[in-house]
């Protein structure tokens, strides 16, 4: 009897536990953007988990001031030598400079793993609300920008506040992550499980990234009212 059945087909093989994760302890991340808040705070949590990091910036001054204040041997560099250096990179810019960004730095970070952060959103006197870029959203505006590099969108849901505040332990939250490749969305899925408190989730393909982003006008609004800091669960999973 041959490793077929009866009916001349392989055995199915059984399916991959989706909790099954890499390891990424040794893997060295950049943040791009990593002087402002949410860039900053990403590094710092991170960082204070056991993992390289190198924060990235258009002046190569203000990222080593910006990792000499954060310490946990984080590294400042300019933003081409971060992409350069890093095995896993953080795009953590603001909106308005997320193009031209990324534009310039097609060659550093060809074959890279890059995970898209930005939420593109605009405000107005009634308060915050999703802007919708030609490509669909700022993952895949990243994804045509970037033809040689793997990109994913995770880390969108997440307070600066809290990720910068020393004294918080743990961060409540999960981490929705999108993608093409389960093995990139492992990886980051895995990232924001080294976090305390942190869960990463896999949410989809990169053609629900707007869904993803938009979803923190709304967030803005829950802590406008609240007073609150909010963040994400998913249930049942």
């Amino acid at each position: 009897m041959t490793s077929t059945d009866r009916a001349g087909t392989a055995p199915k093989a059984p399916a991959k536990d989706p909790w099954d994760l890499p390891d990424v302890s040794g893997l060295v991340v950049g943040v791009l953007g990593g002087t402002g808040d949410q860039g900053r705070g990403l590094a710092y949590r991170l960082a204070r988990a056991g993992q390289k990091v190198i924060i990235g910036s258009r002046a190569v001054e203000r990222a080593e001031t910006a990792a000499a204040e954060l310490g946990l041997g984080i590294e400042g560099a300019d933003n081409a030598e971060c992409a350069r250096r890093s095995d896993v990179v953080i795009v953590a810019v603001p909106w308005e400079g997320h193009a031209k960004t990324l534009e310039t730095l097609q060659k550093e970070l060809a074959g890279k793993l890059v995970v898209d952060c930005v939420n593109p959103l605009g405000f107005d006197k009634k308060g915050a609300y999703a802007l919708k870029p030609e490509e669909g959203s700022a993952a895949e505006q990243a994804a045509v920008l970037l033809p040689d590099s793997r990109v994913t969108a995770a880390f969108h849901h997440l307070s600066a506040v809290l990720l910068q505040d020393a004294s918080i332990e743990e961060i409540d939250t999960d981490v929705l992550v999108l993608g093409e490749a389960r093995a990139d969305t492992d990886i980051v899925q895995a990232l924001a499980g080294r976090i305390p408190g942190m869960r990463g989730v896999f949410a989809g393909r990169l053609r629900g990234a707007h869904q993803v982003e938009s979803l923190v006008a709304n967030l803005i609004s829950v802590n406008r009212r609240y007073k609150a800091h909010a963040g994400l669960r998913v249930t049942d999973v």
